[in-house]
């Protein structure tokens, strides 16, 4: 997937995958979405994925929803979040710049 978003292209081939978020509805419910996240080349994180009516990836029509497909930035921030959920480890973190610290 391929999109342009602020004159910047954002592309799931040649970006960095990083994780898939979990995704607990069942692939016929309206909230099911396929998910993951990405960093590119200069760090700025994306998600890319697709999903149903009650999705993160809806899109609004005149009398409701339909489900839908994009990518959207997330600050670096938000990805530790995602990265966390997902379960990802020091070397996942380690391997897209972020660093973790013993607590």
């Amino acid at each position: 997937m391929k999109r342009i978003i602020e004159g910047k292209t954002y592309n799931t081939e040649t970006a960095t995958h990083v994780c898939e978020l979990d995704c607990r509805a069942n692939r016929g419910d309206f909230g099911y979405h396929d998910t993951d996240l990405f960093r590119t080349a200069k760090g700025q994180f994306f998600l890319a994925g697709a999903g149903g009516p009650s999705s993160m990836w809806a899109q609004s029509v005149p009398n409701g929803s339909v489900g839908g497909s994009g990518i959207r930035l997330v600050s670096t921030d938000e990805a530790r979040q995602i990265m966390e959920a997902a379960g990802c480890d020091e070397d996942d973190f380690a391997a897209v710049g972020l660093g973790v610290e013993e607590g």
